[in-house]
Protein backbone atom coordinates (compact mmCIF):
# COMPACT_ATOMS: atom_id res chain seq x y z
CA UNK A 1 0.00 0.00 0.00
CA UNK A 2 2.80 2.40 0.88
CA UNK A 3 4.56 1.59 -2.42
CA UNK A 4 1.43 2.57 -4.33
CA UNK A 5 1.23 5.86 -2.49
CA UNK A 6 4.88 6.66 -3.27
CA UNK A 7 4.37 5.73 -6.93
CA UNK A 8 1.22 7.85 -7.11
CA UNK A 9 3.03 10.85 -5.62
CA UNK A 10 5.96 10.40 -8.03
CA UNK A 11 3.63 10.10 -11.01
CA UNK A 12 1.64 13.16 -9.95
CA UNK A 13 4.88 15.14 -9.49
CA UNK A 14 6.10 14.11 -12.94
CA UNK A 15 2.80 15.17 -14.52
CA UNK A 16 2.92 18.55 -12.77
CA UNK A 17 6.50 19.10 -13.99
CA UNK A 18 5.50 18.17 -17.51
CA UNK A 19 2.50 20.49 -17.47
CA UNK A 20 4.57 23.39 -16.15
CA UNK A 21 7.43 22.94 -18.63
CA UNK A 22 5.28 22.33 -21.72
CA UNK A 23 4.14 25.96 -22.21
CA UNK A 24 7.73 27.21 -21.86
CA UNK A 25 8.91 24.74 -24.47
CA UNK A 26 6.02 25.55 -26.80
CA UNK A 27 6.69 29.31 -26.61
CA UNK A 28 10.36 28.86 -27.45
CA UNK A 29 10.81 28.95 -31.19
CA UNK A 30 13.71 27.18 -32.80
CA UNK A 31 14.94 29.03 -35.86
CA UNK A 32 16.79 27.22 -38.65
CA UNK A 33 18.27 27.98 -42.06
CA UNK A 34 15.58 28.26 -44.73
CA UNK A 35 15.89 25.84 -47.64
CA UNK A 36 15.88 26.85 -51.31
CA UNK A 37 12.16 26.26 -51.90
CA UNK A 38 11.25 28.29 -48.81
CA UNK A 39 13.51 31.13 -49.94
CA UNK A 40 11.96 31.04 -53.43
CA UNK A 41 8.54 31.66 -51.81
CA UNK A 42 9.72 34.73 -49.90
CA UNK A 43 12.45 36.33 -52.06
CA UNK A 44 11.00 38.32 -54.96
CA UNK A 45 12.55 38.11 -58.44
CA UNK A 46 12.23 41.90 -58.47
CA UNK A 47 12.36 43.91 -55.25
CA UNK A 48 10.08 46.89 -54.95
CA UNK A 49 12.40 49.72 -53.90
CA UNK A 50 11.00 53.25 -53.96
CA UNK A 51 9.19 53.42 -57.31
CA UNK A 52 11.39 50.83 -59.03
CA UNK A 53 11.35 47.05 -59.30
CA UNK A 54 14.98 45.99 -59.02
CA UNK A 55 16.10 42.53 -60.10
CA UNK A 56 17.48 40.28 -57.35
CA UNK A 57 20.27 37.70 -57.61
CA UNK A 58 18.61 34.60 -56.13
CA UNK A 59 21.84 32.60 -55.88
CA UNK A 60 22.90 35.07 -53.13
CA UNK A 61 19.69 34.59 -51.12
CA UNK A 62 19.98 33.64 -47.48
CA UNK A 63 17.43 33.34 -44.73
CA UNK A 64 16.12 31.66 -41.63
CA UNK A 65 12.67 30.49 -40.59
CA UNK A 66 10.95 29.55 -37.38
CA UNK A 67 9.14 26.77 -39.29
CA UNK A 68 5.83 28.56 -38.69
CA UNK A 69 5.86 30.69 -41.86
CA UNK A 70 7.97 33.50 -40.38
CA UNK A 71 11.20 34.41 -42.14
CA UNK A 72 14.19 36.69 -41.91
CA UNK A 73 15.72 36.73 -45.38
CA UNK A 74 17.72 38.79 -47.81
CA UNK A 75 19.27 38.87 -51.25
CA UNK A 76 21.67 40.97 -53.31
CA UNK A 77 19.99 43.39 -55.73
CA UNK A 78 21.31 44.11 -59.23
CA UNK A 79 21.20 47.90 -58.98
CA UNK A 80 23.11 48.90 -62.15
CA UNK A 81 21.04 51.47 -64.01
CA UNK A 82 18.67 52.13 -61.09
CA UNK A 83 18.57 55.09 -58.71
CA UNK A 84 19.57 52.63 -55.95
CA UNK A 85 23.00 52.09 -57.56
CA UNK A 86 25.73 52.91 -55.06
CA UNK A 87 23.30 53.51 -52.20
CA UNK A 88 21.62 50.12 -51.63
CA UNK A 89 23.01 46.65 -52.21
CA UNK A 90 20.71 44.17 -50.46
CA UNK A 91 16.97 43.63 -50.15
CA UNK A 92 15.97 42.44 -46.67
CA UNK A 93 12.68 41.03 -45.35
CA UNK A 94 11.83 40.33 -41.74
CA UNK A 95 8.60 38.84 -40.44
CA UNK A 96 9.73 39.14 -36.83
CA UNK A 97 10.78 42.37 -35.11
CA UNK A 98 14.57 42.69 -34.94
CA UNK A 99 16.97 44.82 -32.96
CA UNK A 100 20.17 45.63 -34.84
CA UNK A 101 22.49 47.95 -32.96
CA UNK A 102 20.24 50.81 -31.83
CA UNK A 103 17.76 50.20 -34.67
CA UNK A 104 14.45 48.38 -34.32
CA UNK A 105 13.16 46.83 -37.53
CA UNK A 106 9.49 45.85 -37.43
CA UNK A 107 8.10 43.20 -39.77
CA UNK A 108 8.54 44.55 -43.28
CA UNK A 109 10.79 45.11 -46.28
CA UNK A 110 14.06 47.00 -46.13
CA UNK A 111 17.14 47.75 -48.20
CA UNK A 112 20.70 47.78 -46.90
CA UNK A 113 23.66 49.78 -48.01
CA UNK A 114 27.23 49.75 -46.73
CA UNK A 115 30.28 51.94 -46.67
CA UNK A 116 33.80 51.07 -45.53
CA UNK A 117 34.85 53.18 -42.54
CA UNK A 118 38.22 51.47 -41.89
CA UNK A 119 40.17 48.40 -42.92
CA UNK A 120 38.26 46.24 -40.44
CA UNK A 121 34.82 47.93 -40.38
CA UNK A 122 31.95 48.73 -42.72
CA UNK A 123 28.91 50.73 -41.68
CA UNK A 124 25.70 48.97 -42.74
CA UNK A 125 22.70 51.30 -43.09
CA UNK A 126 19.04 50.28 -43.06
CA UNK A 127 16.35 51.97 -45.12
CA UNK A 128 12.64 51.36 -45.57
CA UNK A 129 12.26 49.82 -49.05
CA UNK A 130 9.00 51.62 -49.84
CA UNK A 131 10.26 55.18 -49.37
CA UNK A 132 14.03 55.08 -48.71
CA UNK A 133 13.67 56.45 -45.18
CA UNK A 134 16.95 55.97 -43.28
CA UNK A 135 16.25 53.99 -40.10
CA UNK A 136 19.69 53.46 -38.61
CA UNK A 137 23.05 51.82 -39.04
CA UNK A 138 25.45 49.42 -37.38
CA UNK A 139 29.18 48.80 -37.64
CA UNK A 140 30.02 45.38 -39.07
CA UNK A 141 33.45 44.02 -38.26
CA UNK A 142 35.68 41.55 -40.10
CA UNK A 143 34.82 37.98 -39.18
CA UNK A 144 38.08 36.72 -37.69
CA UNK A 145 36.61 33.25 -36.99
CA UNK A 146 36.32 32.42 -40.68
CA UNK A 147 37.96 33.50 -43.91
CA UNK A 148 34.82 32.73 -45.93
CA UNK A 149 33.43 35.60 -47.99
CA UNK A 150 29.65 35.53 -48.46
CA UNK A 151 27.44 37.87 -50.46
CA UNK A 152 24.94 37.47 -47.63
CA UNK A 153 24.59 34.98 -44.81
CA UNK A 154 21.81 35.22 -42.24
CA UNK A 155 22.45 32.85 -39.35
CA UNK A 156 19.61 31.42 -37.22
CA UNK A 157 19.15 33.03 -33.83
CA UNK A 158 20.06 30.95 -30.81
CA UNK A 159 18.87 32.31 -27.51
CA UNK A 160 17.35 35.23 -29.41
CA UNK A 161 20.53 36.54 -31.05
CA UNK A 162 22.56 35.78 -34.19
CA UNK A 163 24.85 37.19 -36.86
CA UNK A 164 24.44 38.50 -40.38
CA UNK A 165 27.47 38.38 -42.67
CA UNK A 166 28.01 40.63 -45.69
CA UNK A 167 31.25 39.91 -47.51
CA UNK A 168 33.79 39.27 -44.73
CA UNK A 169 31.97 41.48 -42.20
CA UNK A 170 29.46 40.47 -39.51
CA UNK A 171 27.05 42.23 -37.21
CA UNK A 172 24.68 40.95 -34.56
CA UNK A 173 20.92 41.00 -34.61
CA UNK A 174 18.45 40.08 -31.89
CA UNK A 175 14.84 39.00 -31.99
CA UNK A 176 12.87 41.84 -30.42
CA UNK A 177 9.79 39.90 -29.36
Amino acid sequence: MQKRLVLSVLLASALVLLAVSAPATASRTRWRAANESELRRIIPARASVLAENIETEFRTASGVTDGKDRFIAGVVMITAGYSAEGKYSHFFITQAPLSIGNTLLHSGEYVLGSQRTSTDVIRVSFYRASNGEMLGDVDARINRKSSAVRSLLIMPPVGGKALIQIGRFTFEYRLAE
